[in-house]
């Protein structure tokens, strides 16, 4: 099994339907016995990972089902060699949130100069880059500094009923304060690849045991890893 948690937000995978079900239930009675229960919208059981598309297909279903977490919402895709490649995308309601965010703070700042609106609105979507700059999001990126150009440009157009802005203008005006879309973090193979051995006395070499043979090495196996495991069909 897999575990990936970040405060009350936690997802568990497993190889077997089985037992997921049997840890599902195990975890509610568990809740309950401290007058805890799970959140009936949030909790779910889906069928997801490489496999999953392929054993819905087989069984006549749709689509593997995609889930939010941490602002993202995860999607079985498929890389362009055709291999599985677990896709991560902004949230709809977290990105139109901002939006309105950013276009109530455009409204009281609607009469300051274009430098001072640019410097602001600069932070703004470094903010949410920094944040949702992951592999596979450059399309949500993209719509983000859009929508936030589009605002930019009704703000300005609203300072005055003889303004004679033009979207072309607007959009060469971003082009000098807005940062363009970019992936700004690494894959989490990459990430979470070790590079470089703790600083230790042996670290990076075999543990060495003497005898009266002479000296024998002894390596560990190696263990699986989270990549490997990551590739099964889970739920």
């Amino acid at each position: 099994m897999i575990i990936t948690r970040y405060a009350d937000d936690i997802v568990i995978g497993f190889e077997r339907e089985t037992d997921a079900r049997r840890f599902l239930e195990m975890m509610r009675a568990r809740f309950e016995a401290f007058v805890l229960t799970l959140h009936s919208e949030k909790t779910r059981l889906i069928e997801f990972g490489r496999f999953a598309a392929h054993n819905r297909a087989r069984r006549g279903l749709g689509k593997p089902e995609t889930f939010n977490f941490l602002g993202f919402t995860l999607i079985c895709g498929t890389s362009r060699r055709g291999k599985f490649l677990l896709k991560r995308k902004t949230r709809r309601d977290r990105m139109q949130a901002k939006l309105r965010e950013t276009k109530e703070e455009l409204r009281r700042r609607r009469h300051l100069s274009i430098p001072e609106q640019g410097q602001w609105l600069r932070q703004v979507v470094l903010g949410f880059f920094a944040y949702h700059a992951v592999p596979t999001n450059m399309q949500a990126l993209a719509a983000f500094r859009d929508h936030v150009t589009r605002l930019w440009w009704q703000a300005l157009k609203r300072r005055s009923q003889r303004d004679k802005t033009t979207w072309a203008r607007c959009a060469k005006i971003a082009d000098e304060w807005l940062p363009k879309p970019k992936i700004l973090h690494p894959w989490p193979s990459d990430r979470f690849a070790v590079k470089h051995p703790r600083w230790e006395q042996y670290a990076g070499k075999p543990h060495v045991r003497f005898c009266a043979g002479g000296a024998q090495q002894w390596a560990s196996l190696p263990r699986s890893t989270d990549a490997s495991r990551a590739g099964r069909g889970l739920y």
